[in-house]
């Protein structure tokens, strides 16, 4: 649908006309007659309209001039990120700490908004700060209409910046303003009966763009699989109701096995928590790391190498103790086959779990490879040694030939759908297995910052702006997750907008506001 002018004899007329197709053709329909064009000019009928199109405009604006006035400047706004994610940012606190810590500063520019600006530029797309600041320039946020560039770079900084006092620092991670910022957040939400029985540590790699300062930019094993890129090991820790307690950065050369304790004696001196169960999967534990926690008087709950541990691989699985079976709904309705039983050597309490789905997913896997085997084994078998999936169900029985290794295959069997845990605890063996199954909330949120928020790319070129704004974000998206009250609240007609959070915050960046307001001559900006 547009407007267009006919001239008839000696007039112009305006019309209202559309597109329509008629017999594979397409002709114009007219809506409505307008006038002649002068009359409906000197009238104003014209800007009238377009003023009432605007206001249900969404993406896009074209008004007319008027004649002998200064061109109107249109602008459309989004307003979508802020009216999501502004009251959460209120409730779980993030405001009020950040402002209390940078009120010593004397900034003279609104850090706070700076730090949820970066926030939620984070959320929403992928880029530097310096996108950032390009970004904002199509959305509604308050406060934010003076910040500029460097801005977000001091933010950024400020919370990276070391503190004078140390105490409580490890080897691994000095203290710095992000840690008040933590420490504050937890501190809001105790109080008398608060209680942190339990932690969940787990840890992944995030690459990144750019040298990466002096400290944090190493290679390493990549989780990302990009070994051609520096990158960093961010450790999170929840507690017991999903709640992120604080991440941790260090190198990318680090080691997942020599983060536990440094974390867990942090944990201690930060909160001021005594008795707490730490619960950790396989790739943290060693066995100095768990002799230092029973020195330490601390419960774990840790996943066992059961392939690589010999005491498991014998002795443990071979146990004849039956299992005790538990069913859990899902949420989708279907119920997840579950049994566990408990397996003691000296005063080492192992839990044995297993998954009967995945015992049987398993199972079918290794059918498939051992079918697709054997068929190449047929043609011909100097080409199988490359594949990995094949070359473990492989033995030699010449020279230049190979065979199926039944031994193998069988081995392998044992291991379909079980895990094995370690533990010190007087919980039931279900309640182990339970309590260790919570650890995939943490592997969740990983998943979620990665592909859903898009966490990459990461640019990085002083270990003192670290990322922070990812800390924030991720603790604020996990606070939402654990609290159904902080959810954002929508008016009725809203009642899918939800939907979208989990699918990529998919349309809330498109909700506008558009606005038409009066400036001197120049162009008119159109933000869509």
């Amino acid at each position: 649908m547009f407007a267009r002018d006919k001239r008839i004899g000696p007039y112009t007329y305006v019309y209202l006309v559309e597109n329509v197709r008629e017999e594979g053709r397409t002709k114009q329909r007219i809506i409505a007659n307008l006038g002649r064009k002068e009359v409906v000019v000197a009238r104003g009928d014209l800007d009238r309209l377009a003023r009432s199109v605007v206001r249900l405009a969404q993406r896009s604006m074209v008004l007319s001039l008027v004649e002998g006035e200064a061109p109107p400047s249109a602008r459309c706004q989004r307003i979508g990120p802020a009216l999501l994610f502004e009251r959460l940012w209120h409730e779980v606190g993030c405001r009020a700490v950040l402002e209390e810590l940078a009120a010593g500063r004397q900034f003279e520019f609104a850090a706070e908004r700076a730090v949820f600006l970066t926030v939620l530029h984070r959320l929403f797309v992928s880029g530097s700060d310096r996108a950032a600041e390009k970004w904002r320039a199509d959305y509604r946020i308050e406060g934010t209409e003076a910040l500029q560039l460097h801005h977000l770079y001091r933010a950024m900084a400020w919370l990276g910046e070391p503190l004078a006092d140390q105490a409580g620092a490890s080897e691994l991670t000095p203290r710095c303003r992000k840690d008040l910022v933590e420490e504050g957040l937890f501190a809001r939400r105790r109080d008398l009966f608060a209680e942190l029985s339990v932690v969940f540590i787990d840890t992944t790699s995030l690459s990144f763009e750019g040298r990466g300062g002096e400290e944090l930019g190493r290679r390493g094993h990549s989780k990302d699989y990009r070994p051609d890129l520096h990158q960093m090991i961010v450790g999170l820790v929840m507690d017991q109701d999903g709640r992120p307690l604080c991440c941790e950065l260090w190198p990318g050369n680090t080691a997942d096995v020599t983060t536990l304790l440094p974390v867990v004696d942090r944990l201690r001196a930060r909160f001021s928590v005594g008795r707490i169960c730490v619960v950790a999967d396989r790739g943290m534990i060693s066995a100095q790391s768990i002799a230092a926690l029973e020195e330490r008087k601390l419960e774990y709950v840790l996943g066992v190498r059961e392939r690589s541990s010999a005491e498991v691989r014998r002795t443990v699985i071979d146990d004849q103790t039956p299992f005790v079976p538990l069913v859990v709904p899902r949420v989708s309705g279907e119920l997840t086959e579950l049994e566990a039983k408990q397996v003691k050597i000296g005063n080492r309490r192992y839990i044995v779990c297993r998954n009967l789905a995945e015992a049987r997913r398993d199972a079918e896997q290794r059918s498939a490879i051992l079918d697709g085997l054997r068929a190449k084994l047929a043609q011909g078998d100097k080409a199988l040694v490359g594949n990995s999936g094949f070359r473990r169900y492989l033995k030699t029985v010449s020279a230049e030939h190979f065979a199926v290794d039944e031994a193998r295959v069988a081995e392998d069997a044992r291991f379909d759908g079980l895990y094995v845990l370690r533990t010190n605890t007087k919980l039931t063996p279900l309640q182990v297995m339970l309590r260790y199954r919570d650890l995939l909330r943490v592997e969740q949120l990983f998943r979620q910052a990665k592909a859903v928020l898009a966490t990459r790319p990461i640019y990085h070129s002083s270990d003192m702006a670290r990322e922070t704004g990812s800390h924030v974000t991720r603790r604020w998206r996990r606070e939402s997750r654990a609290n159904p009250s902080l959810e954002p609240k929508f008016p009725a007609s809203w009642e899918n907008t939800g939907n979208f959070i989990d699918s990529g915050l998919g349309d809330a960046s498109t909700v506008a506001k558009n606005a038409i307001r009066s400036v001197p001559y120049g162009p008119i900006p159109c933000a869509s």
